[in-house]
């Protein structure tokens, strides 16, 4: 008798591997990875003040030292994306480090419109101390100019 429980010595071997569970399993990752992704990015909410002007050229394409100060006048330090809170002396001594290893580093300087224009001179005091010969000020394009 031959049913769907017959258990013949004629059976051959299927040469196909089952996919659909490994797409079931990249959709769930995708949809994950997709939810996730907007928070990864992190930062300190600065308002900047918004101004026309043309864009630094960086032709050695260090990643810039940026300082940020944020509308409560705290003081944050970023390089390549990882961002520290720091005091003001701190500062002075994590630059003075990092420049040290690549003085071509530029520096940049974000500061809150919010901010008193005393924080960021003092700032820009502070990173003049530290051997920073040249600051550059970061601005968002006015809203429908890019």
């Amino acid at each position: 008798m031959h049913g769907p429980f017959h258990r013949g010595g004629s059976r051959k071997p299927m040469g196909e591997i089952n996919v659909v569970p490994f797409i079931d399993v990249m959709l769930v990752l995708l949809v994950i990875f997709m939810i996730t992704a907007p928070m990864l990015t992190q930062g300190v909410q600065v308002d900047l003040p918004q101004v026309s002007s043309e864009p630094i050229d960086n032709p050695e394409d260090n990643d810039p030292i940026i300082v940020s100060v944020d509308r409560d006048g705290q003081y944050f330090l970023s390089l390549g994306g990882d961002e520290t809170t720091v005091d003001l002396d701190e500062l002075a001594e994590r630059v003075i480090i990092l420049l040290e290893r690549n003085p071509r580093t530029p520096v940049m300087v974000r500061g809150d419109r919010n901010v008193s224009y005393g924080q960021v001179v003092t700032l820009m005091s502070t990173l003049q101390v530290a051997g920073v010969a040249n600051v550059g000020l970061i601005s968002e394009p006015p809203s429908g100019e890019e």
